[in-house]
């Protein structure tokens, strides 16, 4: 199937709406807000993942947008999310602005170059956004989570550990939601949205099979930045 390349960034938006990957108002708003191309200078306007060095990628927008839909209702104005494995900041920036002005969108990253080059993305069209403290980029070992600004409305994964991370459960505010793929590399991976309820019951569903990158180790990941 041939992937969809818009002329530009509001022609990508329009045809995400219009096959269906964005089915609300909200992701169609807080996704025409955020210039893809402020975050890729590769092929920004197509529907398809694009390398950003240091063995990773910015996902495929349609698959943004499906990881917005899952967590629409956990993403309102006050919410608190985290968004592991956050690159270039883009998805990080889209949860930000449906959390709404009294809320707070943390971005963790363990590649500090990839950290400090999402700022710079950022700061060219939502500047706002670091300054006031919606968005919090830092550079860490995503699959511990981030505690000091948790616990979570909605959490986000953006590459496959082997199990679930304890720590992001852990992280998981009562009433909250977890989606994130799971699986080995090279093998069979599944997205799957992890639901906790009020009382701290955790309910797991499986929702399709995926291919994303491992959440791994940085020693791992990019071996070539040690030598």
């Amino acid at each position: 199937m041939a992937r969809f390349s818009g002329a530009n960034h509001k022609e990508l938006i329009n045809h995400l709406r219009d096959t269906g990957s964005i089915k609300t108002d909200r992701i169609y708003d807080a996704m025409m807000a955020v210039e893809r191309g402020d975050f890729t200078k590769s092929n920004p306007c197509t529907d398809a993942p694009q390398s950003v060095g240091y063995s990773t990628t910015i996902s495929a927008p349609h698959m943004h947008a499906h990881a917005l839909e899952l967590l629409s209702d956990k993403l309102q104005e006050g919410s608190r999310a985290l968004d592991v494995g956050s690159g270039t900041g883009y998805l990080t920036v889209c949860m930000a602005l449906m959390c709404g002005e009294s809320g707070k969108a943390v971005g963790i990253d363990h590649i500090q170059e990839l950290v400090e080059s999402s700022v710079k993305n950022v700061k060219k069209q939502h500047y706002d956004l670091l300054t006031s403290g919606r968005v919090i980029l830092i550079n860490g070992e995503g699959r511990d989570g981030y505690a000091e600004e948790g616990p979570y409305d909605a959490i986000h994964v953006g590459a496959a550990p082997d199990v679930v991370p304890q720590a992001l459960l852990d992280q998981l505010k009562p009433g909250g939601r977890l989606v994130l793929p799971v699986g080995p590399r090279g093998g069979k991976q599944v997205l799957q949205r992890h639901d906790k309820s009020p009382n701290g019951k955790l309910v797991k569903t499986e929702l399709m099979n995926v291919i994303y990158g491992s959440l791994t180790s940085v020693d791992n990941q990019c071996p070539d930045l040690w030598k």
